[in-house]
């Protein structure tokens, strides 16, 4: 256990008063209950959410459905057969504005919920106001692409930017003025003296935590290697468990022309594999109902 600095010795070493420690202590305080009910999520259904970065349709210009949205929804199907709450999330159907990247300013400066598009106001999006919800009461996630110039579509790129938020931002320590960049600036400083390993909420908490992702890819040549990895990299260092097996790729060729990518991808040659990544995908989530989430270890005091 970390020893604890007194309030005196805080207050001295980032020159500030006693009112703006106790707007600092309430954080901390609201994130360690906050980890603790993270810790509790055991007893329901499994939830998976597949996350489709497609902007596809059937009806649009392409005058075609998704190919990597068809694989996705076959996947969540098969996760349904295995005893799971599903929902499937097409991207290209909510307004996800652009991440601004205040966390480069101060950890502390990006915030839960996002406070550049805050939650139930004119600013909001849907990210803030529908997605992060949606994303939280996940025990599995599953994100379908199709490669656009050899890595993830613009609109899943989007979203994973604005995931920032759940990774290890905190609640703004003045909600009336939360991009108050000097008070931001102190509450990381106080973070970095005050956060415990062996208290989880103590400083940054990573919300993606024990949630299992799994990876789907198409495309018509190549680029589906470079988009897992990027994907991979990002998520695992959210915080998501990847088990075995747990991404695939659907290619054509570039020997073909494109219109006959569909009846390759979608063909008999991947349904297999489909069907063995959503149980892949449930094996772990199951593992994972048997753990504390917040017993995954990462360093509370930076992001």
């Amino acid at each position: 256990m970390k020893k604890e600095m007194s309030d005196e010795e805080i207050i001295k070493t980032l020159k500030i008063d006693k009112s703006t420690l106790n707007l600092f202590k309430k954080v901390r305080a609201a994130t360690i209950k906050e980890a603790k009910e993270m810790a509790s999520k055991k007893s329901r259904k499994i939830r998976v959410l597949g996350v489709s970065g497609s902007a596809r349709e059937e009806f649009d210009l392409a005058l075609e459905n998704s190919n990597s949205e068809e694989l996705l929804k076959r996947c969540l199907d098969h996760c349904k057969a295995l005893g799971a709450e599903i929902e499937l999330i097409p991207l290209r159907k909510y307004t996800i504005e652009h991440c601004k990247a205040c966390y480069s300013t101060a950890n502390t400066h990006c915030h839960f919920y996002c406070s550049c598009y805050p939650k139930g106001t004119p600013q909001g999006d849907d990210m803030s106001n529908i997605l992060y919800d949606k994303i939280l009461e996940a025990d599995v996630i599953i994100f379908a692409s199709p490669v656009n110039n050899f890595n993830i579509s613009t609109l899943l790129k989007a979203f994973i930017d604005r995931c920032i938020s759940l990774d290890g931002s905190l609640k703004p320590a003045n909600p009336k003025s939360p991009k108050d960049k000097a008070l931001n600036i102190k509450h990381m400083k106080y973070v970095k003296l005050t956060a415990d390993q062996d208290v989880p909420g103590s400083g940054m908490l990573r919300r993606f935590l024990g949630k299992v992702a799994g990876i789907i890819i198409t495309g018509h040549e190549e680029g589906a290697s470079m988009a897992i990895s990027n994907l991979f990299m990002t998520l695992n260092h959210f915080g998501m468990m990847f088990p075995p097996f747990s991404n695939m790729y659907a290619m054509s060729s570039i020997c073909n022309s494109t219109f006959e990518d569909k009846e390759i991808i979608l063909g008999g040659c991947y349904a297999e594999e489909v069907k063995l990544l959503a149980q892949n995908m449930i094996t772990a989530a199951t593992v994972e109902k048997q753990c504390k989430c917040t017993g995954w270890k990462y360093e509370y005091s930076e992001n």
